[in-house]
């Protein structure tokens, strides 16, 4: 199997910080190795984790001359982002984070993309989201054209998903790279600022299987995120001389209260139900009824799922 010298640039850095990253992070880095786009190099900062990532990493470093291992002290995610879009060599830069899952077609689908579109700064696409265990749960299907794009990020939509971005890194440092006034959100911003200098694109295919589970920022730092869309927007607004109109007005994440969770949990096992995933409906029924036993809500989902299978349904799920 060949790889790109080490002198010579690579098309893509797929940039990757990592803390604390186990137990998806061994998935993740051979997702990103499996790809069948070859020429990139796979930047991996690690941000002073305690777990036994690190190990992880140096062991993929030796088996893989394409991973590059930054090792240092925690200084947090944004630092980590630009720390690793300095040191990358790649035209392109594609995010990916340690708890999710490459497809093997996405570097390629999106490289030619942006290789056939030199208009577009920043390419996304579908993503097949799946639960902590893995388990399938529905895909997200985002609007795919620029005016839609940014129109749904103005109102603090996040329509292209931070881990399957990948986007040119000239323009993203000349757009100023991740704000460190954004500890979280800070994806949105960017997006934003991209979209004033080119265009944003979706391929409309899944690429990446985008984990949703209690540990993922978005889910623990929920209220901070939002206030940090909502900043975005706002400065985005005022760039634009526009008057704008922030929508996300709740998180679709759960927070730590009973009722919370159940809503989540029913939203979650309808949606994957009403999909055809029965294995994965089941599992929320049943999470549902110990969340709320007096629920009849809760039961409802659990029969359902459990019943006759829905006409259309994967017959292997």
């Amino acid at each position: 199997m060949s790889y790109p010298a080490a002198s010579s640039a690579p098309a893509v850095t797929v940039l990757m910080a990592v803390f604390n990253g186990m137990p998806y992070l061994r998935a993740a880095v051979d997702s990103v190795l499996a790809q069948t786009f070859r020429d990139f190099e796979f930047l991996i900062v690690n941000d002073g984790s305690a777990d036994g990532s690190a190990a992880l990493l140096h062991e993929a470093a030796q088996r893989d001359p394409r991973v590059r291992v930054i090792d240092r002290e925690n200084r947090g995610f944004v630092a980590s982002l630009n720390e690793g879009l300095a040191a990358a060599r790649g035209t392109y830069i594609a995010r990916f984070d340690a708890d999710d899952v490459c497809l093997p077609h996405r570097l390629q689908a999106q490289v030619a993309y942006l290789q056939g579109h030199p208009s577009c700064v920043l390419v996304g696409g579908y993503v097949n989201l799946i639960d902590g265990a893995g388990r399938p749960l529905w895909t997200l299907r985002p609007p795919v054209t620029h005016a839609e794009i940014d129109s749904q990020h103005l109102m603090g939509h996040t329509s292209i998903p931070h881990p399957v971005a990948t986007f040119r890194r000239e323009v993203a440092l000349r757009v100023g790279g991740y704000n460190p006034a954004f500890p979280a959100g800070q994806d949105l911003d960017l997006w934003l600022r991209l979209a004033e200098v080119g265009e944003l694109h979706n391929l409309p295919e899944p690429l990446i299987q985008y984990r949703q589970h209690h540990r993922s920022i978005s889910s623990t730092r929920a209220d901070v995120q939002m206030e940090a869309m909502r900043e975005g927007c706002r400065q985005a607004w005022t760039r634009r001389k526009i008057q704008g109109n922030f929508e996300m007005e709740t998180h679709w994440r759960p927070s730590r209260d009973r009722q919370s969770r159940l809503d989540y949990t029913l939203s979650t096992g309808w949606c994957a139900f009403m999909v055809g995933h029965r294995r994965t409906a089941v599992v929320y029924g049943a999470k549902a009824v110990r969340l709320r036993p007096t629920s009849l809500h809760a039961w409802k989902l659990f029969a359902c799922a459990l019943g006759k299978r829905r006409r259309g349904s994967d017959p292997t799920d």
